[in-house]
């Protein structure tokens, strides 16, 4: 065992004694009177807390031996202290990396309970434990004192006025999410003062939140805003983790998106919570509990890994030295432990009851299901939040894979989750992309993707679908490019994926040509217009409506730069396009044709209706063959309106007009032909401009008539109530 050679005062504070306090609840407690700590470390054999005086000071003012312990967890209340005390702890224990041991009292510890970042980490090598570039590398052993550069906590007061702040509670079928970036939504608005770009106040400063209304989103989903570690390798490289996932504290929201600096980011958030959710918006923050920031063994030692590396972690059990990596960062959270699963579960209940969030979305959720090593859908983390009073009742969604053996598991959890569905994703796509033989499978997950989610007895909303998101192409992007230009990442291009399932219509990036501009204009269409007219929840990427590009880069988690900011400065182009995406939505909304309870079965009811069709522009119900026609590149949905299958909240049946869905993702017009109905039907099929749907329509067609479907376009006709299908 090593020891700390720093020398310290380790008196009380003048004429203060500390009292035992109580293990419970963990973190720094405030309580009018002073301050209980108390802090997890089921190895530790003495563990000292330290206070600082100024966020510039390079040593603690004071250290305070935390002499009391209850099981596994360490305690002490110190009378007097009071809001903005900065701290941090030192623990003590052995350094032995074959049993998982890396305790080293050098170093200033972030409590994982931190509630504010009361000092950001200034990259040194004194945060790491071992001696850097030495031969035995994580085998030694510094003595180096972190003080000086070590994150550190800081004591809230977490009074805040509410006033009547009420979560929308929308429910899932009438959900439409936006993905966005708190930093990026805001950095060049012209309109928005210049103290809030980039802020928490940004984001719901009057020209966001008039552009959020006017787009008919529901849903503000926020990137992550956990307090996040800044990699020293991007640091030194002029770059940052700008997307987040990089977690340094599960309690403490980001400093730096508070425009009064990082002492206000607590108060600054809950403002932003209030002004979204007074605009009739929810709030789900995207949480990254599968790892920390301190990365690999050879990451350094900031919080999690000096307070108890074996508990936190999960190990190798045949060589405690390594850590298992099921995320591709370098270390895996230990949800089997269940102090580690207490520490998620109170994260998530602080961010729903403090900071009033309205829901989750899980990065890399397979891993919190592997209790042991084997993804586990039975596993405790799942059982704890089905049976929680608070999390059962807020939105989950998972990102249903990891990068571990057996980690793919969309369409696998539990009913109560929805699922970010990368088949649909892939799969409309490539569909629009022009590849063949994909009707079959684009039907399907239009439709819901009922043959991953209903055997379970889960709704068409578990699928959250989406085309693009904050990892990959943009939608301009998309349609713009068929190679990857990540070399601003300064990974010699190799970061990102290869695979993108792109089109640039035979020019690599922007151009001016009228016919790639066409084609790369009507793709976007088709691409949105499916996504808001499928069954399930449709989940826009910030700043696609903007038509916004990252000029070809498909990895920009580093990149907190006009590559990412969004540009508000639009040309006719891409104003005609946001007024698309702006009416599609509001399209969406106002048929619940489109939002159905109930997954599509295409089957008879007893008076012989169906409530979907698939029809052949031959003017035919698509049958066996058609669906493996590999040069059918055109479809038909057709949704029957008088048969939803569902009620209102209020019991009501659920009735729309009939409407014929032409897809038509072939580089060329198709002729096809339209639906007869039955003998009961004398009104006719009209257009329908989802940009004016009370617009008097442009054509007017007859049962059987023929019409002509433009080249990588969509077509919606309607007809009124009543019509039966056959």
């Amino acid at each position: 065992m090593k020891g700390s050679s720093d020398p310290v005062d380790r008196r009380p504070l003048p004429g203060v004694r500390a009292w035992p306090g109580k293990p419970y609840p963990l973190g720094a407690t405030w309580d009018g009177l002073g301050v209980n700590f108390a802090l997890y470390s089921q190895h530790a054999t003495g563990i000292e807390l330290v206070l600082f005086d100024a966020p510039d000071a390079t040593e603690p003012s004071r250290a305070i031996v935390m002499a009391e312990r209850t099981g596994p967890i360490w305690h002490m209340y110190v009378p007097q202290l009071r809001p903005g005390q900065l701290y941090g702890y030192r623990v003590h224990g052995p350094f032995n990396p074959f049993e998982g041991h890396r305790f080293n009292p050098n170093k200033v510890l972030l409590d994982p309970y931190a509630r504010a970042i009361g000092r950001s980490l200034q990259w040194d090598d004194s945060l790491f434990g071992f001696i850097k570039d030495h031969p035995d590398e994580d085998l030694s052993f510094s003595a180096l004192g972190s003080a000086a550069f070590a994150p550190l906590g800081v004591v809230v007061e977490s009074r805040f006025e509410w006033g009547e702040d009420r979560p929308p509670r929308i429910p899932w079928e009438e959900t439409i999410i936006y993905e966005t970036h708190v930093r990026g939504i805001s950095m060049r608005h012209p309109d928005v003062d210049p103290l809030l770009r980039g802020t928490y106040l940004g984001l719901v400063s009057e020209p966001v939140l008039e552009h959020l209304k006017g787009l008919g989103v529901t849903t503000i989903q926020l990137l992550p805003v956990h307090a996040k570690v800044q990699d020293e390798f991007l640091i030194k490289q002029g770059l940052s983790n700008y997307w987040g996932y990089n977690t340094l504290s599960f309690f403490a929201p980001e400093p730096s998106y508070a425009s009064e600096g990082r002492l206000t980011a607590v108060r600054e958030f809950k403002m932003m919570v209030r002004a979204l959710h007074e605009a009739g918006f929810e709030v789900i923050i995207d949480v990254v509990y599968n790892h920390t920031g301190e990365g690999s063994r050879l990451g350094p030692t900031l919080s999690f890994r000096g307070i108890d590396n074996r508990s936190y972690y999960k190990e190798n059990p045949e060589n405690r030295r390594f850590l298992i990596d099921y995320t591709g960062t370098g270390n895996t959270l230990d949800a089997g432990n269940s102090y580690v699963l207490q520490l998620i579960m109170d994260s998530l209940r602080y961010w729903v009851q403090e900071m009033h969030v309205d829901g989750f979305r899980f990065d890399l959720a397979s891993a919190l299901a592997r209790e042991l090593f084997d993804v586990d859908m039975l596993s405790a983390f799942f059982q704890i939040i089905q049976q929680d009073p608070v999390l059962s009742r807020v939105k989950l969604i998972a990102e249903p894979w990891d990068v571990g053996p057996g980690g793919y598991q969309v369409g696998g959890f539990p009913w109560q989750w929805t699922e970010w569905n990368g088949r649909y994703r892939d799969v409309i796509r490539r569909f629009w992309r022009g590849d063949r033989g994909l009707t079959g499978p684009m039907a399907t997950n239009a439709a819901g993707s009922s043959d991953l989610y209903e055997r379970s007895g889960r709704r068409p909303f578990a699928s959250i679908n989406f085309i693009t998101a904050h990892d990959g192409y943009t939608l301009e992007d998309f349609v713009s490019y068929v190679e990857k230009h990540n070399l601003a990442n300064g990974e010699s291009n190799r970061d990102g994926h290869n695979d993108n399932h792109s089109i640039n219509f035979g020019i690599e990036g922007p151009t001016d040509v009228p016919v790639v501009v066409e084609n790369r204009e009507r793709t976007k269409r088709g691409l949105i217009a499916t996504l808001l007219l499928s069954q399930g929840v449709p989940m826009l990427l910030g700043g696609d409506e903007l038509s916004r590009t990252q000029l070809g880069n498909n990895n920009a988690y580093c990149q907190d730069n006009e590559l990412n900011w969004y540009d508000w400065e639009l040309d006719d182009r891409q104003l005609a396009f946001l007024g698309f995406v702006s009416a599609i939505i509001a399209f969406r909304k106002n048929h619940p044709n489109f939002n159905r309870h109930r997954f599509l079965t295409g089957r008879r009811d007893v008076d012989g209706e169906r409530d979907v069709i698939w029809w052949h522009p031959a003017g035919r119900e698509m049958g066996d063959g058609d669906w493996s026609d590999t040069n059918l590149q055109t479809i038909g949905m057709l949704l029957n309106g008088s048969r939803i299958n569902s009620v209102d909240a209020r019991g009501n049946t659920l009735r729309d007009d009939t409407f014929l869905v032409w897809l038509n993702a072939a580089g060329h017009t198709v002729e096809a032909r339209l639906p007869n109905g039955s003998a009961r039907m004398t009104t006719p099929w009209v257009t329908v401009d989802p940009l004016d749907e009370d617009a008097p329509p442009a054509a007017t067609y007859a049962p059987s008539e023929t019409i002509v479907v433009e080249p990588r376009s969509v077509v919606i006709l309607r007809v009124a109530q009543g019509w039966v299908a056959v």
